[in-house]
């Protein structure tokens, strides 16, 4: 059972997506985060007191952290961005189809980033008109070279999106030596999660 906690400032938007996934039969809807040690997050960005990224940032930061999803109507690349860097692993907007959302769930509590088609898509593009995009492309050269050449191929396949089943067939590997890779790539790369291991492989590629 998944246990899922359901962060909006909006109740008509809490009870609809309780409702929602209340069809799932393998997924919990949580009250309290500190209570309830919740798996997931289901966070919105704009709320009025703490918004959605100050505290993805504070929950990325405890100890053992939910994963978290951004689920928000707002697609402002900054926002996409941001979310991922303090520590999302997933964003999608709140018109996504109730199934992708529920898979979204599955996804990013089995250890794997959920981003959808258009966000990622967008998410390049930001990426490469940034201003700073030199400099943070040689940051990320030198902490990829910190890298064995398996785990630079691990790397590459998760920046592409691929699930760990998908990169233990292209690679030849079991599933478990590919997510010992994974755990060893946050540690080398200092990232939280797999989303930000594609973000550090892009700048590293010069967004090529």
């Amino acid at each position: 059972m998944i246990r899922v906690l359901l962060v909006d400032d909006d109740a008509l938007v809490r009870s609809g997506l309780r409702m929602m996934l209340a069809g799932a039969a393998n997924l919990e809807v949580l009250g309290a985060v500190d209570l309830h040690r919740p798996d997931v997050v289901l966070m919105d960005i704009r709320m009025p007191q703490l918004d959605g990224i100050a505290a993805t940032r504070l929950l990325a930061a405890q100890p053992d952290p939910p994963a978290i999803v951004v689920l928000t109507t707002f697609d402002a690349d900054e926002l996409v961005l941001r979310a991922l860097q303090a520590g999302a692993a997933g964003f999608l907007l709140k018109d996504t189809p109730p199934a992708e959302i529920v898979r979204a769930i599955e996804i990013v509590h089995a250890g794997d980033g959920m981003l959808s088609p258009a966000i990622t898509r967008r998410l390049i593009s930001l990426v490469a008109r940034d201003s700073d995009a030199a400099a943070r492309t040689d940051r990320a050269r030198d902490r990829m070279a910190k890298l064995s050449p398996r785990e630079h191929d691990v790397a590459l396949a998760v920046s592409r999106g691929q699930a760990n089943a998908e990169i233990a067939a292209a690679l030849h590997l079991s599933v478990p030596t590919v997510k010992a890779h994974v755990s060893r790539l946050l540690d080398k790369l200092d990232v939280n999660n797999r989303v930000q291991i594609a973000l550090l492989v892009k700048d590293a590629s010069g967004h090529q």
